[in-house]
């Protein structure tokens, strides 16, 4: 029988609450934020980092969290896509992917919101092409991107005013 996996504890933020926990160094960060955390909205999709349905945010920049171990987390923020919404309300972006039917199975949803969400942060009127690029490393089999382009696309015009 191997020897057991000396657990590493680690501090992290997740949607504003602190967490301390005793994790195994190869637990990986979507494992950790899905089986410790209970949040289940960060999806596993491909394992390989391809779909980006576990994109997440890690100190505001998104990042794939299955490609992560969660011991890398380690004094960092992370947030995820039950982090957007506040105090019981939908966030923009989440209220505008529904209003342009820019979900249909909803399982990119997660990862795709989170990308916009990063990109708006840095960038509140991104074009086009900003949008595209940022959304770039997530697969969407269903919507063809067109009406999540335009999700962003409301958002950041909402934002101008």
């Amino acid at each position: 029988m191997p020897d057991a996996i000396n657990k590493v504890t680690i501090d992290v933020t997740v949607n504003g609450r602190k967490f301390r926990r005793q994790v195994e160094p190869r637990m990986l960060l979507v494992e950790f934020i899905r089986e410790e955390l209970g949040l289940t909205g960060t999806h596993i999709g491909c394992d390989t980092s391809y779909c980006g349905a576990c994109t997440v945010q890690l100190d505001g920049a998104p990042v794939k969290s299955c490609t992560m171990f969660a011991v890398q987390a380690d004094g960092c923020e992370v947030l995820t896509v039950e982090g957007l919404e506040k105090d019981g309300q939908l966030h923009p972006l989440q209220k505008s992917f529904s209003e342009h039917h820019g979900l249909q199975c909803g399982f990119c949803t997660p990862g795709m919101l989170m990308a916009s969400h990063a990109l708006l942060t840095d960038n509140p009127h991104p074009d086009r092409h900003a949008i595209k690029k940022a959304i770039a490393g997530n697969v969407c089999r269903c919507t063809g991107y067109q009406n999540i382009i335009k999700a962003v696309e409301a958002v950041a015009a909402g934002a101008k005013e």
